[in-house]
């Protein structure tokens, strides 16, 4: 694979996207694979055309999103006419707001989401696009991470799962003589020696409810993969209940006690994620239960950061947690723009756009002609420590049937002193019962 300079990669993404653009001409289709833009034999061109506004919903925490990158949807307005108008939802409530907006018929034209949840949570046959037969589908390597039921319903450049874990400064460790923990007494005991240095060991971004759950998904899903592989299936047949399960308490005890032995920030509840990045790069904190895509993230911001991952060390020898695939976009079938929206997966689809999305975000290509880049050194350890090794579990969202984030909540509320471990699941039984109910779960 090509040698990519990182320290020059992001600054020039926008340039890159400008000169290829320029290259193929208004008059020529992108690439491969992509829509025609419109030439002055066969279209309007862009200045004689009607601007179009194409409405684009996202999280907050999604801010950074590839897909959202503001040059690069200036070069697509340029080439096109068509404006898109980014929509920036409170990441806890997008999947409330989303299924209110598909309920009443007033949706955005385009948004950014995750499979598994839009499975759930939003009703993918009655309510969005298939794309099987858009123009870039023929190109995918790996249909299957944007399907549901033998049909493709998502667009994704990646065909990566995002990894969760630690996220560490690898440069904090080594200025402090540190090891990676790998069990919660050694994470204790590297927590004291960073709280000793003045750093903050821990950064706890619960503003953002769902973040709370970074450590308890990762967590229990290696638990249950070890120790109680029926559990989920017992949960949702309704043959357990939370309750019944002392894991959840520990588990979830175990990052409260994190917080209240003084390793994290003092205002959990009013730090966001959003925040998350800058912390790191000032070298603020040390640690924060979170997946690969703040590593991204930072990265973008400078390449000359160094940080990376390691598993949740609730026990010895966790497996590294994989979320199910997210960042992935979908087309509802009420979109006021559907033509040009499905324009615009054409453009990101286009092998000259999709190329130097992938570089630059780093993304393990799911298109046969655009190439993935070589690994930055984070990415390719996670390869070779968890991956390679079969060192990794799907998450406990993966394996639940409806949406998890009253339990969030509770965890919000635990975190403000209002509710003990035990409180949350006696209360998340009950709300989770009445949500398979309603979905008409069997035994339910």
């Amino acid at each position: 694979m090509k040698q990519i300079n990182k320290k020059i990669l992001f600054s020039s993404l926008t340039l890159m996207i400008a000169l290829s653009l320029t290259g193929c001409g208004s008059k020529s289709n992108p690439d491969s694979g992509g829509s025609s833009t419109p030439s002055s034999t066969d279209k309007a061109s862009p200045s004689q055309s009607a601007k179009v506004t194409i409405e684009f919903a996202l999280g907050k925490s999604s801010e950074n999103a590839a897909y959202a990158n503001k040059e690069m949807l200036a070069e697509f307005e340029k080439q096109t006419n068509i404006h898109v108008n980014i929509q920036m939802l409170p990441s806890e409530q997008i999947s409330t707001i989303m299924q209110t907006k598909l309920a009443v018929g007033e949706v955005p034209d385009l948004i950014l989401y995750n499979l598994v949840s839009a499975e759930r949570e939003l009703n993918l046959d009655k309510n969005f696009e298939q794309l099987d037969n858009e123009p870039w589908a023929s190109r995918l390597l790996n249909k299957d991470v944007l399907s549901s039921n033998g049909h493709i319903y998502a667009f994704h450049l990646n065909q990566d799962a995002g990894q969760q874990g630690m996220v560490y400064n690898q440069d904090i460790f080594k200025e402090l003589g540190l090891s990676i923990p790998k069990n919660y007494t050694e994470l204790l005991a590297v927590s004291d020696k960073i709280k000793a240095s003045g750093i903050t060991p821990i950064f706890m971004p619960f503003k953002d409810s769902w973040a709370t759950n970074i450590w308890t998904a990762a967590a229990l899903a290696d638990y249950a993969k070890k120790n109680d592989p029926k559990l989920w299936e017992d949960l949702n047949a309704n043959k357990r209940k939370w309750t019944e399960v002392p894991a959840f308490e520990t588990v979830t005890q175990q990052q409260l006690d994190l917080f209240k032995k003084g390793y994290t920030n003092k205002d959990v509840l009013s730090d966001s994620y959003d925040m998350a990045v800058n912390k790191f790069l000032k070298k603020e904190v040390a640690m924060m239960a979170m997946g690969d895509w703040l590593i991204n993230d930072a990265y973008q911001k400078d390449p000359n950061i160094h940080l990376g991952l390691f598993a949740i060390p609730y026990a010895d020898g966790a497996d590294l947690g994989i979320s199910p695939l997210g960042g992935q976009l979908f087309v509802p079938k009420k979109a006021k723009h559907l033509a040009e929206t499905k324009k615009f997966l054409d453009y990101l689809a286009s092998q000259s756009v999709g190329q130097k999305i992938v570089t630059a975000n780093k993304y393990i290509s799911n298109f046969k002609d655009i190439q993935t880049p070589e690994l930055p050194p984070y990415k390719q350890a996670i390869v070779d420590t968890y991956m390679k090794t079969n060192k990794t579990t799907m998450t406990m969202d993966a394996y639940l049937s409806v949406d998890i984030s009253e339990l969030w909540k509770g965890y919000q509320d635990m975190y403000a002193g209002g509710k003990t471990p035990k409180d949350v699941y006696v209360s998340w039984d009950k709300k989770f019962a009445q949500l398979m109910k309603d979905k008409k779960m069997p035994g339910f």
